[in-house]
């Protein structure tokens, strides 16, 4: 079955829209739920608040998870520390538009990913025009 995911029409020719209009239509769904998806609700929550049965996590799991995450926070720090100004502009436009507008409830998840996103940035300002000796 085909899902509207912004970037293909159904008969799999590239969407028109602009880019905005894509960042737009991808970040929408992050306004008030952090992390809704198409259907309005969160993964793992069906609709009618009952929660979806999944196993809790063991410890084996989360310590790989938390590596993982680790890493790939590091290799986007060193991807942002290469990047031109206006890729970090862009970042920081997403950060603040993901961070709740007024209308819109603050979800204590989304601020701090938006303030994550930002706090990237920054570190990844501590490695912009070091040379490799």
């Amino acid at each position: 079955m085909w899902q509207d995911n912004g970037l293909f029409m159904p008969d799999g020719t590239p969407n028109a829209l602009d880019p905005a209009q894509l960042r737009h239509r991808a970040l929408s769904r992050w306004d008030n739920e952090g992390g809704a998806t198409l259907g309005g609700h969160q993964a793992g929550v069906i609709p009618g608040g009952v929660q979806s049965e999944v196993p809790p996590l063991s410890n084996a799991e989360l310590v790989q998870l938390r590596v993982r995450v680790i890493a790939l926070e590091n290799l986007v720090i060193s991807l942002l520390a290469q990047s031109p100004d206006r890729q970090l502009d862009l970042v920081r436009e997403m950060a603040a538009y993901i961070f709740p507008r007024p209308g819109f409830t603050p979800h204590p998840l989304t601020i701090r990913a938006a303030a994550e996103m930002i706090h990237l940035v920054e570190r990844a300002g501590h490695f912009r025009d070091i040379r490799p000796s």
